[in-house]
């Protein structure tokens, strides 16, 4: 069974830049992606890495604003989080699988997630 542990949600304005990383114990995971949800919508996703750190997918809405990274040696990923909007405010989890995928029925394996907050 693989854990799934999210940090650095919080509070950023409109502009600003947030840091999230996401941990996964267990088996090393091929994909990790960070998918959100605000309140009143369904989950989306946002970006995805496979293990080796060359493949990315991104959301459109996020290209050029967020960038994830992998530490595979901690099986691990982090998503950097620039320019930052209101409409970026979402619970944001990050899941795990063996498909690289912006298909959430794809990952395995889910965190808690981790709430970002972005104020105008």
């Amino acid at each position: 069974q693989v854990q799934m542990v999210e940090s650095g949600g919080g509070l950023a304005q409109a502009g600003g830049s947030l840091n999230l990383s996401c941990t996964a114990s267990g088996d090393m995971l091929y994909a990790i992606a960070w998918f959100r949800q605000a309140p009143g919508k369904e989950r989306e996703f946002v970006a995805a890495i496979h293990w080796g750190g060359e493949i990315t997918l991104y959301t459109d809405s996020v290209k050029g604003r967020f960038t994830i990274a992998r530490d595979s040696a901690k099986n691990s990923a982090t998503l950097q989080m620039n320019s930052l909007k209101p409409e970026d405010t979402a619970v944001y989890y990050c899941g795990g699988g063996g498909v690289l995928s912006g298909r959430g029925d794809l990952y395995d394996f889910w965190g808690q997630g981790t709430q970002v907050t972005v104020s105008s």
